[in-house]
């Protein structure tokens, strides 16, 4: 027999992993802990504890205290108390203790690989591997952030005191992607491990006391959801950062509705695994190997869905079938194992029930003959095909090794298969045609695509999702964002209640005055859908005119016209640019007649005012359109990484009242600059405005729909505006109670949604009213992967 015949029928041999230095420090704790709070082991204030098992054998590892909101409590005054002293620490300083956590890590890296395999399951290559030398990478590259942070974000200050919630798949690495960017920007921190696994985060308590890091500066409380609730509804809490399921995530926006704490979301996912018939297959093969066999494939961004190019199906399914009969599964601390174990038996469960309801609903199930483990949480590898888009196995997160596959036969269908989704967090496309592989990733709605890879991560590249993926970032200059405010607008005043029109106003279905102003849809003058209109009266209380007064039918018409015209989105910059400037240029022609109008509502130097900025606003954000860039990142691998700048979507804008041109024109022309289309709710008090503003559009050349404003009352609209599943966003300004209304009111597909948070804005101070602030939240970043070399 030659080498190359007695090669391949070599079988693998086990690679134990020594468990003895984890265990070791588990017994040095008598495998019982309790929270560390304000730098110090404390009991639970209940006494109640819950054990942790190694999911691979069903052995204990230790007992984890249960917190509770009295915990929660302890631990928040302890992060509260220490935020003055960490935020008057110079950035050196606090960048010295950042790269010292990453020191500690590396010295303990062995330890905590084996610590996170017993706890969570995972093999213990992708803990020894990928999880830790990324948490160590995290606090070096935020080590660099915090010593630039008052170079490189002049006039932001930290949000305060940040609670963060972290779910059980990669428990060491999700606590770095929050604490480390949190530290770097001066925020101190109260994070509730995962119940499954607390392990890494009680080890890595230990660790911050080993560098000498301030007291109560982090502080980890274990327990389950109830002490998550607790520290979401905690009001000294300034800003939660979570990463767990859409549902919870629902429930956390909804909680935090009422408050100005700051809020990110990273949510499910069901990503696209898209191989066209010119793909390298074997490569795509090792790349779905990673994609959703990683970690047993409960990973959010898991390439759970794939499609696969008609031509071409046939052939990739016997090479994957064939791949798969040589994954191994077993015990996760032999470094052999490919496959560990699910995390607990409700999870286990869950994926078993999943897969038969896919197989009832018509779904053909593959799984390979591979040795399973006697004990222990395992699952097959499962291929799932002739699955049906609608299928439960392709719309919902299984959260499993679980692979649901499709064909396609065009580009523009798989980009449709791929977006048919209320997710939108990753996606891979494999293509040896760079224009087709950027050209598709342009178009799907994920924030990270990965280009012939998958599964790739970096503290420099943001990452986080669209739609019910949840918004924000994580890592990159855009994850730093998400622990920063404008210091301008943390100190504003809160903003008188509205004055909305009272609701006895005269309703008549035939106003009697010359000057009617209808609703602007579709780029056409549009009356309203009630049939009534409400009156308008000026300072003194002279009647001014009569207002359309929309309802439901208008907003849904307005959101129609809205996503027809989202080919506003892919026009150039400079084209959009243009369109501003031919705005701002007819604005000016017509400027003393409008101002005179105005004049009655606000007065005339206010009036002439609000004209004279709004034109100035429309000529910044011309200029402005094609120069907010993304940028490219230089992750530590043969990749580039393109951050690209996109739009949200259609956007639903509820306008200042006090201010009638200057807001509206402040609240709509970041989001159309950016490429988004918008349904506007105009001033309250004086919507008259809008007979203004559409003649000025009409003759500007801005494509019917890309602006849509429906009169009325302002609370009214808002609520339907909420509520609508097929708006992208909400931009709201209001106050408090409309705020709130705007959050908890937009739960259903998870808009995202900026507010003034009931504080009053400026819109004279250009600071304050115009800028990089209000792009960044018309704007959502696609970090594009881009791999080179041979």
């Amino acid at each position: 027999m030659s080498v190359v015949e007695k090669f391949r029928t070599m079988e693998y041999g086990p690679a134990p992993e020594d468990p003895k230095e984890s265990l070791v420090w588990l017994d040095h704790h008598h495998r019982k802990f309790g929270h560390f709070i304000d730098g110090a082991w404390r009991t639970p204030a209940e006494g109640k504890y819950f054990e942790t098992a190694d999911p691979s054998a069903g052995t204990l590892l230790a007992e984890v205290a249960q917190g509770s909101a009295a915990d929660i409590d302890a631990a928040v005054k302890a992060a509260r108390k220490a935020l003055p002293g960490w935020q008057k620490l110079t950035p050196h300083a606090r960048a010295r203790f950042l790269y010292a956590l990453a020191r500690q890590v590396q010295k303990h890296s062995r330890r905590l690989a084996v610590l996170e395999t017993l706890d969570n399951g995972k093999p213990i290559r992708e803990s020894r591997d990928i999880d830790i030398p990324l948490v160590a990478r995290h606090f070096y590259y935020h080590a660099g952030w915090a010593q630039l942070l008052e170079q490189e974000f002049p006039g932001y200050s930290a949000c305060g005191v940040v609670g963060q919630i972290i779910p059980w798949n990669f428990p060491l690495l999700m606590l770095a992607w929050k604490i480390a960017p949190a530290l770097a920007t001066g925020n101190t921190v109260v994070l509730k491990p995962a119940e499954y696994t607390p392990l890494t985060a009680l080890a890595f308590a230990e660790i911050c006391n080993e560098v000498g890091l301030p007291k109560g500066v982090v502080n980890i409380v274990t327990g389950d959801g109830s002490t998550g609730e607790a520290l979401v509804k905690h009001p000294d809490v300034d800003k939660i950062a979570f990463t767990g399921s859409t549902e919870v995530g629902r429930a956390i926006r909804k909680a935090t509705a009422a408050t100005h704490k700051k809020l990110s979301l990273e949510l499910g996912g069901k990503s696209p695994f898209i191989i066209f018939e010119d793909a390298d297959l074997d490569g795509a093969v090792e790349g779905l190997v990673d994609g959703i066999w990683l970690n047993q494939g409960q990973v959010c961004c898991a390439g759970s869905r794939l499609l696969m190019q008609e031509s071409i199906a046939e052939k990739m399914t016997r090479k994957l079938q064939a791949r798969m009969s040589t994954l191994r599964v077993g015990a996760p601390l032999d470094k052999a194992i490919d496959i560990g174990a699910i995390v607990a038996r409700v999870q286990l469960d869950r994926i078993d029930r999943m897969v038969k309801q896919g197989i009832a609903e018509g779904a053909t199930c593959w799984q390979p003959e591979v040795l399973m483990p006697t004990r222990g949480l395992y699952y097959k590898p499962t291929l799932l095909s002739n699955v049906h888009p609608t299928s439960i196995v392709a719309q919902q997160e299984i959260f499993g090794p679980v692979l649901a596959a499709m064909t396609f036969r065009t580009p523009r269908e798989a980009v449709e298969l791929a977006n048919n989704t209320v997710y939108g967090l990753a996606a891979s496309v494999w293509s040896e045609s760079i224009n087709v592989a950027l050209h598709v990733s342009a178009q799907l709605k994920a924030g990270v695509v990965w280009v012939n890879s998958t599964n790739l991560f970096d503290a420099a590249c943001g990452f986080g999702g669209y739609r019910e993926s949840g918004y924000g970032r994580e890592g990159g200059r855009e994850g730093l964002l998400e622990y920063l405010e404008p210091t301008w607008f943390r100190k504003a005043p809160a903003l008188k209640k509205n004055g909305a029109l009272k609701k006895d106003h005269a309703e008549v279905a035939n106003p009697g005055i010359d000057r009617t102003v209808k609703l602007y849809i579709g780029g056409k003058q549009v009356r309203p859908d009630s049939g009534y209109s409400i009156e308008i009266r000026g300072k003194k209380g002279e009647l001014l005119g009569e207002s359309p007064l929309g309802n439901r039918k208008d907003v849904r018409n307005a959101v129609e016209a809205a996503r027809k015209a989202e080919a506003w989105s892919k026009a150039t910059a400079h084209n959009r640019a243009q369109v501003l400037y031919y705005i701002a240029e007819n604005l000016s022609q017509r400027s003393e007649e409008i101002a005179g109008r105005l004049a009655a509502a606000v007065g005339k130097k206010q009036a002439a005012e609000e004209v004279q900025r709004s034109v100035e606003r429309l000529f910044s954000y011309a200029g402005w359109a094609d120069k907010f860039d993304g940028s490219v990142h230089n992750p530590p691998m043969r990749n580039v990484s393109i951050a690209m700048n996109e739009a949200v979507g259609t956007v639903g804008v509820v306008c200042p009242s006090e201010y009638p041109l200057l807001g509206f024109f402040t609240m709509v022309l970041p989001l159309i600059a950016a490429g988004n289309t918008v349904v506007a709710v105009p001033s309250e008090s004086y919507p008259l405005i809008t007979g203004d503003l559409y003649q000025v559009f009409e003759t500007s050349d801005l494509p019917g729909g890309v602006v849509n404003i429906v009169a009325g009352r302002a609370t009214e609209l808002l609520k339907v505006l909420a509520e609508h599943d097929d708006l992208d966003g909400i931009w709201c300004y209001g106050d408090s109670e409309m705020c709130a209304s705007a959050k908890a009111l937009s739960v259903g597909n998870l808009k995202q949604v900026w507010t003034n948070e009931g504080r009053h804005i400026d819109f004279f101070n250009i600071p304050q009213s115009e800028g990089r602030w209000y792009l960044e939240h018309a704007h959502q970043v696609k970090n594009i992967w881009v791999p080179y070399g041979e």
